[in-house]
């Protein structure tokens, strides 16, 4: 089996790729990529993201025909991706990051920035914090209720239809942590900078 991280130049991947080598040692195939043949032939994907929702859109756009590559597996192949961070924002229809910025559409709704109640919370959100898993999703087997997860963000993604939420954070509201719409999976936080339950949905991800 082969995994495809889309390597799309948005900021330093290197614990994503660490951390999917280490889970998938020698049973899977991990292939750091941007190239559209390699990313067609996978059997999963993993969009990363890093910085703002307008510099990752851009930087996908740079890259001829990966954006179209990438709505073809996911919607019409309807085969698995995960997207990390701003990976899963761009999922939504729309960002306000920087400026309004058009996303892939797949999950109907926004990004918009976190409400800090006029201060009271720190902006960009850093650190550790618990999940509350709201449905029995795949990449959440085996993953303790109220684990901590690490986060690194400023805006969240506000979806329309709420079904999509496996889990939230607390963090001045329930903020949108993680999503799954059929093969479509998102989380918010960095798997891959969350110790062992990090790598056990890594984990989960590779085994779908």
């Amino acid at each position: 089996m082969k995994v495809a991280i889309v390597d799309y130049n948005s900021g330093n991947i290197s614990s994503v790729i660490n951390s999917f080598k280490e889970v998938a040692k020698d049973k899977v195939s991990i292939e750091v990529t941007s190239d559209i043949k390699k990313i067609k032939s996978s059997d999963k994907v993993v969009l990363p993201g890093q910085g703002s929702f307008k510099s990752c859109v851009d930087a996908l756009k740079k890259i001829n025909g990966l954006t179209e590559t990438l709505n073809e597996f996911a919607i019409k192949k309807k085969k698995p991706l995960l997207g990390i961070c701003v990976g899963l924002q761009m999922f939504a229809d729309i960002g306000y990051e920087e400026t309004e910025t058009k996303g892939f559409g797949w999950i109907s709704g926004k990004v918009s920035k976190i409400d800090n109640k006029n201060g009271k919370f720190k902006l960009p959100h850093i650190g550790w914090n618990e999940i509350n898993i709201l449905k029995d999703s795949i990449i959440f087997k085996g993953i303790e209720k109220n684990s901590h997860m690490y986060f690194v963000h400023s805006y969240e993604l506000i979806p329309e239809d709420k079904t999509v939420i496996s889990a939230t954070t607390d963090y001045s509201s329930n903020i949108v942590c993680s999503i799954e719409k059929e093969n479509i999976f998102g989380t918010q936080f960095h798997p891959e900078k969350s110790d062992k339950m990090g790598l056990k949905i890594i984990d989960n991800f590779i085994n779908l």
